[in-house]
């Protein structure tokens, strides 16, 4: 599983950083963001719904949101 680490970042960056790794992810694999804008509760949703992925769940730990998702069958460009 591929992590993403995004702390520390605001809006737009957790989603872009995201979008960046599921480029290079193969179809069906999960990614973990690491983010601390809680923006990112909203932001990736519509994300993977806009890439047809699917988000398998989303933790919050000390401030920290852990968002797993499964890459799209059709990678983002």
């Amino acid at each position: 599983m591929t992590v993403v680490d995004a702390r520390g970042h605001r809006c737009p960056v957790p989603s872009l950083k995201l979008q960046k790794a599921l480029q290079t992810a193969l179809p069906g694999a999960q990614v973990t963001l690491l983010a601390t804008d809680p923006m990112a509760r909203i932001d990736v949703p519509f994300l993977m719904d806009q890439l047809r992925g699917q988000v398998l769940g989303v933790e919050e730990n000390d401030g920290v949101l852990s968002i797993t998702v499964v890459a799209p069958d059709d990678p983002p460009a």
